[in-house]
């Protein structure tokens, strides 16, 4: 069955995937994790694919995480994501991302696994997850302070503060910002000259990129998601998750933290 909530299209090698669900603001549910993770996986296998471009359908790159499946698995993280993200942290081609809107949670923290980022004018950042009372995802507590050093990426996380795209350049998550017509063009055109390179230099390229940061990223998402499942579903995450159905802010002050260690 084709996929529906990534859309893949395929031009002079280089790859499109598009995540389709602008309804919800291409928030990643079951079925998104799942078609990511496929895509990637095909990609990969296909040397008719020699680059790829991620980006979003409609106004938006990606919403993150669906809260509303948050919500009704409290106790687990969503069973694609760790799939998608073994697919993602493996994956031996050049990526780029064409941020095209907002991206939150992962619509940040994927970027951070990118070969190039750039984001359109009007796009923006944030990292959502203690406002969530949750903890950072997708190897994303080793990534920030890398990228970032610790002082940056503590109050990016800490704060939780919309990063627009002139900030995103200077922290050194996106290196280029580009009027939002302009952006999928330039992108692709970008991704044609490298499409260009031998692939097997370009595999053996991203391989040794890989390589500097992967004991480091398992690491950190081993970490990540032992502390995850002990803060999904504690009282905090609780009040954030009704706070955000009920458009209210959350109130954490009589909230207990409720770690279980």
């Amino acid at each position: 069955m084709p996929r529906t909530r990534v859309l893949e299209a395929l031009e002079d090698g280089v790859l499109l995937l598009t995540l389709n669900r602008p309804e919800r603001k291409n928030a990643f549910d079951e079925t998104m994790w799942r078609e990511a993770r496929d895509a990637l996986a095909d990609a990969l296998a296909d040397d008719a694919v020699r680059a790829v471009i991620v980006t979003g359908a409609g106004e938006a790159f990606s919403a993150g995480q669906d809260l509303g499946q948050m919500a009704a698995r409290p106790d687990d993280e969503p069973p694609g994501f760790p799939g998608f993200m073994d697919r993602l942290t493996a994956f031996d081609k050049p990526l780029l991302a064409a941020v095209n809107g907002v991206g939150v949670g992962i619509g940040l923290t994927m970027l951070l696994h990118c070969d190039v980022v750039w984001m359109a004018e009007q796009a923006r950042l944030r990292a959502p997850f203690v406002p969530l009372g949750v903890v950072p995802e997708a190897a994303s507590s080793y990534l920030l302070p890398l990228q970032l050093g610790h002082q940056r990426a503590a109050e990016m996380l800490f704060v939780a503060e919309w990063i627009d795209a002139r900030r995103a350049v200077e922290l050194g998550i996106a290196t280029r910002v580009v009027p939002r017509a302009q952006l999928l063009p330039e992108m692709r055109a970008l991704a044609m000259r490298i499409a260009a390179q031998p692939l097997g230099a370009l595999r053996w390229t991203k391989r040794t990129l890989l390589a500097v940061r992967a004991d480091g990223i398992r690491a950190a998402r081993r970490r990540e998601d032992a502390a995850f499942a002990v803060r999904i579903g504690s009282p905090e995450n609780q009040e954030a998750l009704r706070a955000f159905f009920e458009k209210r802010p959350p109130d954490f002050r009589k909230v207990p933290a409720g770690d279980r260690e």
